[in-house]
């Protein structure tokens, strides 16, 4: 899909769905607060986005679905969080705990699949257990074979949609030995068990997402036919893994959406609050937060697409860039909430304000994304594992490798470059040592170089150059991990990787990635994403943001490049645009009353 179709799509969609402050919308805050407040499933907003078609861009085409190209159905379900992350996530669950037949499926079992949900059929992902929690090789529920089929006993636990759902994907032992080989995924089709064979376990109380169904199942010897094999035995924890891979990109659009709604709201705030004699937006030190807060979003912004777009473009190393938006993305953005939480005041606590009580929702909800479908301890320990191998495949590279990684960033970020045939599982559970976006950072300076030489503005040409300048420290900052990885693992020797220290070297590499993102988007979207993009401020600005990552004290900026990238989000604002690199126009009013 093209850039400007993938627009007209969401633009078609927000317009369906209306402004979030009328009433009278079909989605409004108002209701949505309703939902939250009496933590009641929200059946009435899934039925109408799925009335829409929202979860059928999902959906893979071949088996009737309209899923071409991964980041349009992301950018659908990020629209829907900036209402509510919550109905966002409730469709999300579905998709998710599809992925293993979209994995391993045979066209039958995946055609049969595809036309229930778009039916109206919700799904569960049964993967975590009470006892264990991330470590799924210790899960107990097991599968028996017998005649016909299998047995499954045990229990799955703090699952979404568990109640709610007519099919829950769950993954069991199907060998006593365990190991990588001993699990397998059933898709439990309640509606074919006898009544009250599947045992629903109490929806647990919520602080985020509190509409949300979160809760379980228990069965004991609950027969499921041959069928209901999703794969093959012994496929399950590849499937797992898989699906989390997809998972942990696609939750970056509820992180997203409810920061960009966050935002807006403090953004009506500050332009129109008026104290000791001028409007919050002029105090240079509230908008230089606010300047900041939309830099961390753009960032996020940018690590995110060029995530979303490997799927397709890059699966061999999607476990690297799954790991890094699970970590670095909500990591980011929950620092930037708190930022935001200081300029709006006392506004954050007033829940039944027609207009700011829906921040404090995107507060709550904004917590879930670090935990959800592997939380950042477990992510930063794929990277930590990875990283001598990433280090040192960077370290080593020649002209040929960097070649490949070269062209490769270009369709990841290149956001008009045509993206093949999404195949999850040609997805690796290891990258092999490779992350194209940092074996490609010293192209992307030298093409921000020259695109700072064909600026006519001066004041463009010099700011492009002094993100180029910004960049490169960040490329030293590489070499720096490079010996404290290879120091640390000299001093401790085997268990070097699941040390604090690794640990911290992780996120720092996870940083690198992100800076890395944003140059690449930059240099490879120039032509794709219409006027003013990118602006040279703005990318400066993201790059200082994660330069402090590294030097907390420390700016690349000065209050003319802040003031200009103030004016950059004020001109979002008031013309009612996402706070993307996507140029996607929103419904949302600013109207208020102080």
């Amino acid at each position: 899909m093209t850039v400007d179709d993938l627009v007209a799509l969401a633009e078609g969609l927000e317009d369906h769905l209306g402004d979030p402050h009328d009433a009278g919308a079909r989605m409004p805050f108002s209701k949505v607060l309703a939902f939250d407040e009496r933590e009641e499933f929200p059946y009435e907003l899934t039925d109408l986005l799925q009335a829409w078609g929202v979860h059928e861009y999902c959906l893979p085409e071949r088996w009737g679905g309209r899923a071409g190209d991964v980041e349009v159905g992301f950018n659908l379900v990020r629209l829907v969080a900036r209402r509510d992350p919550t109905t966002a996530t409730a469709l999300m669950i579905t998709n998710v705990a599809f992925m293993p037949h979209w994995i391993a499926a045979g066209d039958e079992q995946g055609r049969a699949a595809v036309h229930g949900i778009r039916h109206g059929v919700r799904m569960s992902w049964g993967l975590s257990e009470r006892r264990h929690g991330s470590d799924v090789l210790a899960n107990e529920m097991r599968a028996e074979r017998v005649p016909g089929g299998w047995r499954l006993t045990g229990e799955k636990y703090l699952i979404g949609n568990a109640t709610i759902a007519d099919v829950v994907s769950v993954q069991a032992r199907t060998a006593e030995r365990g190991g990588p080989g001993g699990w397998s995924v059933f898709a439990l089709d309640r509606r074919r068990c006898p009544a009250g064979t599947v045992a629903a376990l109490p929806n647990e109380r919520l602080h985020g997402l509190r509409a949300l169904d979160m809760s379980g199942i228990r069965v004991d010897g609950v027969f499921v036919p041959e069928d209901a094999l999703v794969g093959a035995e012994g496929q399950g924890l590849e499937l797992a893994l898989k699906s989390a891979q997809v998972a942990r990109v696609v939750i970056g659009s509820i992180a997203l959406g409810a920061v960009d709604t966050a935002l807006r709201l403090t953004m009506d705030f500050a332009a129109r609050r008026e104290i000791f004699g001028q409007r919050v937006a002029d105090i240079p030190y509230s908008r230089r937060q606010l300047a900041e807060c939309f830099a961390d979003l753009m960032v996020a912004d940018a690590v995110c697409g060029g995530a979303v777009r490997a799927l397709q473009s890059n699966p061999a190393q999607a476990s690297v860039y799954s790991s890094v938006v699970k970590y670095f993305v909500p990591t980011l953005l929950e620092r930037t909430m708190g930022q935001l939480s200081v300029l709006l005041g006392a506004r954050l606590y007033l829940r039944d304000h027609p207009h700011f009580g829906v921040y404090q929702k995107m507060l709550r909800d904004l917590a879930a994304v670090s935990f959800v479908d592997g939380n950042t301890v477990v992510n930063l320990k794929n990277i930590a594992a990875q990283l001598d191998g990433l280090l040192g495949t960077a370290r080593d590279a020649g002209d040929g490798l960097r070649a490949e990684a070269v062209e490769r960033v270009g369709v990841m970020f290149g956001l008009d470059a045509e993206l093949p045939v999404w195949r999850p599982e040609r997805q690796l559970l290891v990258s092999r040592g490779r992350d194209d976006v940092l074996l490609a950072l010293p192209d992307a300076l030298e093409r921000l170089r020259d695109l700072a030489e064909r600026q006519r503005d001066g004041r463009d040409r010099a700011l492009f150059h002094r993100a180029a300048e910004t960049g490169d420290r960040l490329l030293k900052e590489f070499d720096r991990l490079l010996g404290e990885t290879a120091r640390l693992k000299e001093d401790v020797g085997r268990g070097y990787a699941a040390t604090a220290e690794q640990f911290r070297l992780a996120e720092q590499y996870c940083a690198l990635h992100a800076g890395a993102a944003a140059i690449h988007l930059a240099v490879r979207s120039q032509g794709a994403l219409g006027e003013g993009f990118p602006d040279p401020a703005v990318l400066l600005l993201c790059l200082e943001r994660v330069w402090r990552q590294f030097r907390p004290t420390e700016t690349v900026t000065d209050a003319a490049v802040v003031d200009r990238v103030a004016g950059v989000l004020s001109g979002l604002h008031e013309e009612g645009r996402l706070f993307s690199h996507w140029p996607v126009r929103v419904r949302a009013s600013a109207d208020w009353t102080a």
